[in-house]
């Protein structure tokens, strides 16, 4: 299993072989190549509330959803607060201009909807993209140490299966870029809040460092711990190992950047 690094008309994303593979859908991993914008955020910043002109980032995702094969008209947004609600995605959702004010707070979307582009952000936080193949459903997760502790991305494998049926055996799974463990240094405030709501098993991907009271944090590994034991075969669930903070090359990592950044989005379409 891996991920295909593409490049159409400047714009270079990634996109899951798995997924692509199954057929039925468009999606795509973006990275901070291809775009218009300038300065801290040049160039294909998708983030509407940076420091951004708004012909910038509209010519943007008009560029993006070109590349990926989605529909800049149907966009579904996220309003992520680090938390673990999953909203089902429906047409109304879709906004009638990109800048408008999203009514709802969430992290994760998911739809048996064709032709809604689910659309999640990240700087380094995990974007995890959802799809039964069999069952026609779709999922796109923002999953933060937070989120992930909240368990978020198997709260949306179970909302695929209690609302479309799906069965997370057939649930295909892709874990785009975020920050790694090489990168992710924390407090003992993270890996005691993480084991606390998701128990002694998620210690395998916490480790201690030299430095007293610091520790490395493998979210992606966690994430696939969750994935597999929500009944996701490990042969479904594909991770993108590159670490967004050892790559500004590539994309934009808060932890690296602060605020002098843009933000990469992942989306995914069920194709009509």
């Amino acid at each position: 299993m891996a991920f295909t690094k593409q490049t159409k008309d400047n714009v270079v994303f990634h996109t899951s072989d798995t997924l692509s593979a199954a057929g039925g859908v468009a999606h795509g991993f973006a990275t901070r190549l291809g775009g218009v914008s300038t300065g801290p955020c040049a160039q294909l910043n998708l983030g509407l509330s940076r420091h951004d002109r708004p012909e910038a980032v509209r010519e943007n995702y008009t560029r993006f959803c070109a590349a990926v094969g989605t529909d800049e008209k149907s966009l579904v947004m996220t309003h992520q607060v680090h938390q673990d609600t999953v909203r089902v995605a429906k047409r109304s959702d879709v906004l009638a201009d990109l800048f408008d004010p999203i009514p709802y707070d969430a992290d994760g979307l998911v739809t048996n909807e064709p032709g809604l582009c689910l659309t999640i952000y990240y700087a380094d936080c995990i974007p995890v993209l959802l799809y039964d193949p069999g069952k026609k459903v779709i999922a796109a997760v923002h999953s933060g140490w937070r989120g992930t502790a909240l368990a978020i991305a198997p709260k949306a494998v179970r909302k695929m299966a209690d609302l479309y049926g799906s069965r997370p055996q057939d649930i295909l799974a892709a874990i785009g870029p975020g920050i790694g463990p090489c990168c992710f240094e924390t407090h003992d405030d993270v890996p005691t809040a993480m084991a606390a709501q998701l128990g002694d098993g998620v210690m395998a991907y916490i480790k201690a460092l030299e430095t007293p009271g610091k520790f490395s944090v493998d979210l992606k590994g966690i994430l696939t711990w969750q994935l597999t034991a929500a009944g996701l075969s490990p042969h479904h669930v594909e991770v993108l190992t590159q670490c967004t903070g050892c790559h500004p090359e590539l994309w934009w990592s808060h932890r690296k950047m602060g605020d002098q950044r843009g933000n990469q989005a992942a989306m995914i379409q069920l194709i009509p």
